[in-house]
């Protein structure tokens, strides 16, 4: 089995840690795997209001910069956002993109204006904009309900003390994404069928807008990395046996 080298990148309010399952059966299958906290996240300590969406691609472009050999692009939620962007900065070096129910915008649109779209989605009511660091947060009582419905009850507990704030600005700044560049690296989209934060409907808008080469479906929430990452890795391996175009 040849070895591939993922770049796994979290969702709103997330960090690395949404791949803690998933980053040992891929490595286990013999494949490099980086699982991330993007900027202001998780253990990185970059002033949340400091984060742009520059910033944030910036970041992913580095460790691209640091890595031997083409890489697969993972991103999962909001942050399809991040891995559109990076393929405009590194379509040379990165070998296919995965949106993982993410966030598959085009060029001169923002993340933001496709998520008022999906008005079916649970998660909004409960999102908290703080001004002062231009950040939101999101309330713990609809984790269960809107992230984590088919997942362990001990996720929902980890998140309780894992979940932090997202940068606001990245979401509503619009994608500069070309053909020449971002449209040369292959699309795939795994759709989470069950998803009640990014619902079917807007992955089904988005990818149909964007074509991707190959659609895979999942019958989970919001988090298959925490409630099929068995079924998810082999999805991703699927990927990363197709022949290139």
């Amino acid at each position: 089995m040849e070895t591939k080298t993922f770049i796994l990148v979290h969702g709103s309010w997330h960090s690395a840690w949404n791949w803690h399952k998933v980053k040992p059966l891929l490595e286990q299958r013999g494949h490099r795997v980086y699982a991330i906290d993007l900027p202001g996240m998780g253990r990185d300590k970059t002033p949340v209001n400091n984060v742009t969406l520059d910033v944030a691609v910036n970041s992913i472009c580095s460790l691209i910069d640091q890595i031997e050999g083409p890489v697969i692009l993972v991103g999962h939620s909001k942050n399809g956002i991040m891995i559109s962007q990076a393929a405009e900065y590194r379509h040379h070096r990165i070998e296919k993109l995965v949106y993982l129910a993410a966030y598959l915008v085009p060029h001169g649109k923002t993340q933001r204006e496709y998520s008022m779209q999906d008005t079916q989605g649970v998660l909004k009511p409960y999102v908290d904009f703080h001004p002062e660091t231009n950040s939101t947060t999101l309330r713990a009582e609809i984790y269960r309900e809107g992230l984590y419905h088919d997942c362990p009850e001990d996720i929902v507990e980890l998140a309780k003390v894992l979940l932090g704030p997202e940068p606001f600005g990245t979401g509503v700044t619009p994608l500069n994404v070309s053909d020449e560049n971002f449209g040369r690296v292959p699309r795939y989209y795994i759709e989470c069928t069950e998803d009640r934060a990014v619902t079917p409907f807007i992955q089904q808008k988005m990818y149909t807008e964007t074509p991707c080469r190959k659609v895979y479906k999942m019958n989970t929430s919001h988090s298959p990395f925490f409630s099929q990452p068995r079924e998810l890795v082999a999805i991703l391996q699927d990927i990363a046996n197709e022949e290139q175009p």
